[in-house]
């Protein structure tokens, strides 16, 4: 892409020294101060098409889609919030101009520091260098695409005029990390379809804030959820009779309250690293699967879910199965009055009385079953969520409630289908390989649970766990929801 030179057309490169103020902005604008003012009234104006004198929601949000942001990312609230100085719901002139005064040098500052040469004008080398400092890595495609929705012109540079046109309803900090992924959430949709993040977003971000997101995702659901987890696997390696009721006083006679808390601590060092890789294997998988289909990512389809979820939650099971196990055995560890080890002696006797490789006891039915269930339960959240956008809420974003509603029947339909595995898995982990009776595998399990306890001994402790899915999975999901959104990555 060829560029005019230093103070070509358009460029207007300002002279004028010290800091950033508003005799630079006039200057680099080639207004006066009346012209400006005229300028900022009209644009009121546009707001306001009704002459009420002020600007509220609806009219924001009436404008925006007036100049054709697609409404996903239209912004009108935070918009109102920025603009709305005395909170009162409504913006007057003023705290339209103060706004705009502030926004525009807010805007040039950044401006002037892309601009390395001082030119008056950002050459795409210019931008291609700030991106990279903010640790964005784009090809020479991706920055003719950016460089030629900001140029109006299509001269090959950005002029400043250019570059505030293009930013000034964004109500957010103008860094260029934040104005880059502006110009993919806004300027790579479709106008008038349904819009849509493009794939070039998930290759820039920094993928700790996927493993951020689901880690805390992961660890707030199991701590919420934790009483419910031990009594459900205390009732899985029971082999006679289990209610409910008595295993609850067997819990509460061993350790009192904290006893169901017993293993938590475990629970929440196996779900942070667990549901982070999980999480950002998924998008990941999404990306690749869409890649080799040629498709974009919104056309992924529930088949495509159903793989890249399945393959994600392999991934992360395998990864974390040695803390699982000693969870498993930690929570079921008889007392007898005697105290529950610590962590540091269960692990070094599994690996000194048991081997190595009694640490990833019970893997195979693990990932039979984690497989089925991550599919089901990231595919059936993400389908469900799809369809309430569409049919329900119309093309707007699903709110808490119903990511909540989601979360909950994903949950509980993976639950179900794969309970029995995890029965099989869960008496593997929690029996020691060097006991007379230890179970010789997956299909041992099977054949003695089926003989003794029948089908009903597959499903041992499956209330509980619902009780605990259901409410885990939509904490998981509505909190990584709100971490996506609060680390840019919706």
């Amino acid at each position: 892409m060829s560029a005019p030179p230093p103070g070509g057309s358009g460029c207007n490169p300002v002279k004028k020294p010290g800091p950033v103020s508003m005799d630079h902005l006039l200057l680099a604008l080639r207004e006066t101060k009346d012209e400006r003012e005229v300028r900022i009234r009209s644009l009121f104006s546009f707001f306001d098409n009704t002459g009420a004198g002020y600007l509220d929601y609806g009219q924001i949000e009436a404008g925006l889609s007036g100049l054709r942001i697609p409404a996903e990312y239209k912004y009108a609230r935070d918009l109102l919030r920025v603009c709305d100085a005395n909170s009162d719901g409504r913006v007057d002139y003023q705290e339209f101009k103060r706004y705009m005064d502030a926004k525009e040098l807010e805007l040039y500052s950044i401006f002037q520091a892309i601009d390395i040469e001082h030119n008056g004008c950002i050459l795409p080398e210019e931008l291609l260098f700030a991106l990279a400092k903010a640790g964005i890595e784009i090809d020479d495609e991706e920055l003719a695409r950016f460089v030629e929705h900001v140029d109006k012109d299509n001269n090959g540079i950005i002029t400043f005029e250019e570059w505030r046109d293009f930013l000034l309803l964004y109500p957010h900090e103008a860094t260029i990390e934040n104005i880059y992924h502006y110009w993919e959430r806004v300027c790579l949709v479709d106008i008038g379809e349904q819009a849509v993040i493009p794939e070039g977003i998930s290759k820039h971000v920094n993928a700790s804030k996927y493993l951020i997101a689901g880690g805390v995702a992961g660890a707030t659901s199991r701590t919420s959820t934790a009483p419910l987890d031990r009594l459900k696997v205390v009732m899985q390696v029971q082999t006679k009779s289990s209610q409910i009721i008595p295993a609850i006083k067997d819990i509460w006679r061993e350790g009192r309250f904290l006893g169901f808390f017993r293993g938590n601590g475990l629970n929440v060092m196996k779900v942070c690293p667990e549901s982070a890789i999980k999480f950002y294997a998924y998008e990941a998988l999404k990306d690749l699967i869409v890649t080799a289909q040629g498709e974009e990512k919104r056309d992924i389809g529930a088949s495509g879910r159903l793989i890249a979820g399945g393959l994600a939650g392999a991934v992360a099971q395998t990864a974390i199965y040695p803390l699982d196990l000693i969870k498993t055995r930690l929570q079921t560890y008889a007392c007898d009055g005697v105290k529950v080890p610590k962590l540091s002696t269960l692990s070094r006797n599994i690996w000194v009385q048991e081997g190595p490789l009694a640490f990833y006891r019970g893997l195979v039915p693990s990932l039979l079953g984690i497989i089925p269930y991550a599919g089901l339960d990231l595919a059936a959240y993400e389908t469900l969520k799809d369809i309430s956008r569409t049919y329900i809420l119309k093309d707007s974003e699903p709110g808490p409630l119903v990511q909540l509603g989601c979360g909950t029947i994903s949950g509980t339909l993976g639950a179900t289908c794969v309970y029995p595995l995890q029965v099989i898995r869960t008496r593997m982990q929690a029996q020691r390989t060097d006991s007379a009776s230890a179970y010789k595998g997956m299909s041992d399990v099977f054949w003695r649970t089926f003989q003794h306890e029948g089908i009903s001994g597959f499903y041992k402790g499956l209330f509980p766990n619902l009780l605990k899915v259901v409410p885990s999975a939509s904490i998981t999901y509505l909190v990584y929801e709100t971490m996506k959104k609060n680390l840019s990555l919706d």
